[in-house]
């Protein structure tokens, strides 16, 4: 799941500071999502999925296709 918030990030051409001005959060907060330090909220998860128009279930890792 790490993984992917990573590469959905890198895909678009976001820093993690510009991604956590759009999640509402720090970039310090954001860079433990990706790092796996921090559990990733539900409401953040959601707004991954959408921002990313992508499924909860990819971003998870349930599922391979965006």
């Amino acid at each position: 799941m790490y993984r992917r918030i990573r590469e959905l990030r890198e895909d678009a051409d976001l820093t993690q500071k510009e991604m956590s001005q759009i999640l509402s959060c720090s970039q310090q907060v954001y860079s433990n999502y990706e790092l796996g330090q921090r559990d990733i909220p539900t409401h953040i998860l959601i707004a991954l999925a959408q921002y990313f128009k992508t499924s909860t279930d990819y971003i998870l890792g349930l599922r391979d296709d965006r």
